[in-house]
């Protein structure tokens, strides 16, 4: 089970080194766009480390890409248990109005753990940290050209005799893409590290046309608590190319999620070693099904006091350094 000892009991005014980092496989379950400016997001870099591995392409799921949907998950269950209220009118003293990228309330576990910024309205620095992720395969295996078109109501693309110019062509990534990627928490208590985590393992839809498409699945791989940040998501991928490449896997098709996962688990804690910060805990297999099965019980009155004891610690926070500081400034 998960070393509950190791997380601070109050969220700390400067940073004091609890790393809690969610190493996890996302994986794309339908056509997904991630997409600036029209065009999916790509990168150029190495296949792997080892110095005989070619340049290729890669796509890249932005770090509000990835984080977006997570908050909007747990805002969205905040209100389902009456912790935030769903508009003004209907705020109290206990259950604030948050609106997200507006009107936050400085106070809600969203706000504190992933941080806000309402410009000399003050802002806090988010203790969630995420970065890029890249495909595991190239781009030219994980993406595909679709031409849209918008019909009428009668199911063509005329009407009296005008044809429609609602046609376009678009870039999706494929079903079954993995992005490798690394979510650090810091210095958050044990009941904040359960909200962010609950998020990802709930988050369903990512990218844009999220109500069409954009289905993916968090394939969680461990938990590891540590007194430093450790290895970037682009490293991550570049190494489990190589492992995977190792066992005879074909990487221009795609990559049984399963497979993946076996690998990375072994791979994991031979990158975190050589990082050399201090693993107090690596949490994997079995045991961590059994933390996941006890932590998040399908039950509303588990949900409920998860999202109470979240709530509880970020707005003894709030209290003590945000809006004290907020009632000072004015």
């Amino acid at each position: 089970m998960l070393n509950r000892d190791f997380f601070p009991k109050a969220v700390p005014a400067r940073p004091t080194g609890h790393y809690a980092h969610i190493i996890l496989l996302r994986e794309t379950e339908s056509y997904a766009l991630f997409q600036t400016d029209g065009e999916l997001n790509t990168a150029r870099v190495p296949a792997g480390t080892k110095p005989d591995d070619g340049i290729i392409t890669r796509i890249t799921m932005f770090k509000r890409k990835q984080t977006t949907p997570e908050r909007l998950v747990g805002r969205e269950l905040l209100r389902r248990y009456g912790l935030i209220a769903e508009d003004k009118t209907k705020k109290t003293d206990d259950m604030p109005f948050c609106d997200y990228n507006v009107d936050f309330c400085k106070q809600c576990p969203d706000c504190i753990a992933y941080g806000f910024a309402i410009g000399d309205a003050g802002s806090e620095k988010s203790k969630v940290y995420s970065d890029t992720a890249y495909s595991l395969t190239a781009f030219e295996y994980s993406h595909e050209a679709f031409t849209l078109n918008a019909p009428y109501e009668s199911g063509t693309m005329s009407r009296q005799g005008e044809v429609t110019s609602r046609i376009n062509e678009q870039d999706h990534v494929r079903p079954q893409v993995i992005f490798p990627a690394v979510i650090a928490t810091r210095d958050l208590t044990f009941p904040l590290f359960t909200y962010v985590l609950n998020n990802v393992l709930r988050a369903r839809r990512y990218g844009a046309q999220t109500t069409r498409t954009g289905t993916m699945t968090n394939h969680l791989i461990g938990i590891a608590l540590t007194d430093g940040d450790i290895f970037s998501n682009l490293y991550f991928t570049q190494r489990l190319y190589d492992a995977l490449r190792e066992q005879g896997i074909d990487l221009s098709e795609p990559v049984n999620a399963h497979s993946a996962l076996a690998v990375a688990a072994n791979l994991v804690p031979d990158l975190l070693a050589e990082d050399r910060v201090v693993v107090s805990q690596w949490l994997s297999g079995a045991e961590l099904d059994q933390f996941l099965a006890e932590t998040f019980a399908a039950d509303e009155t588990a949900m409920q006091t998860l999202l109470k004891a979240a709530y509880n610690d970020s707005k003894q926070y709030a209290h003590t350094y945000v809006l004290k500081s907020a009632k000072g400034k004015s």
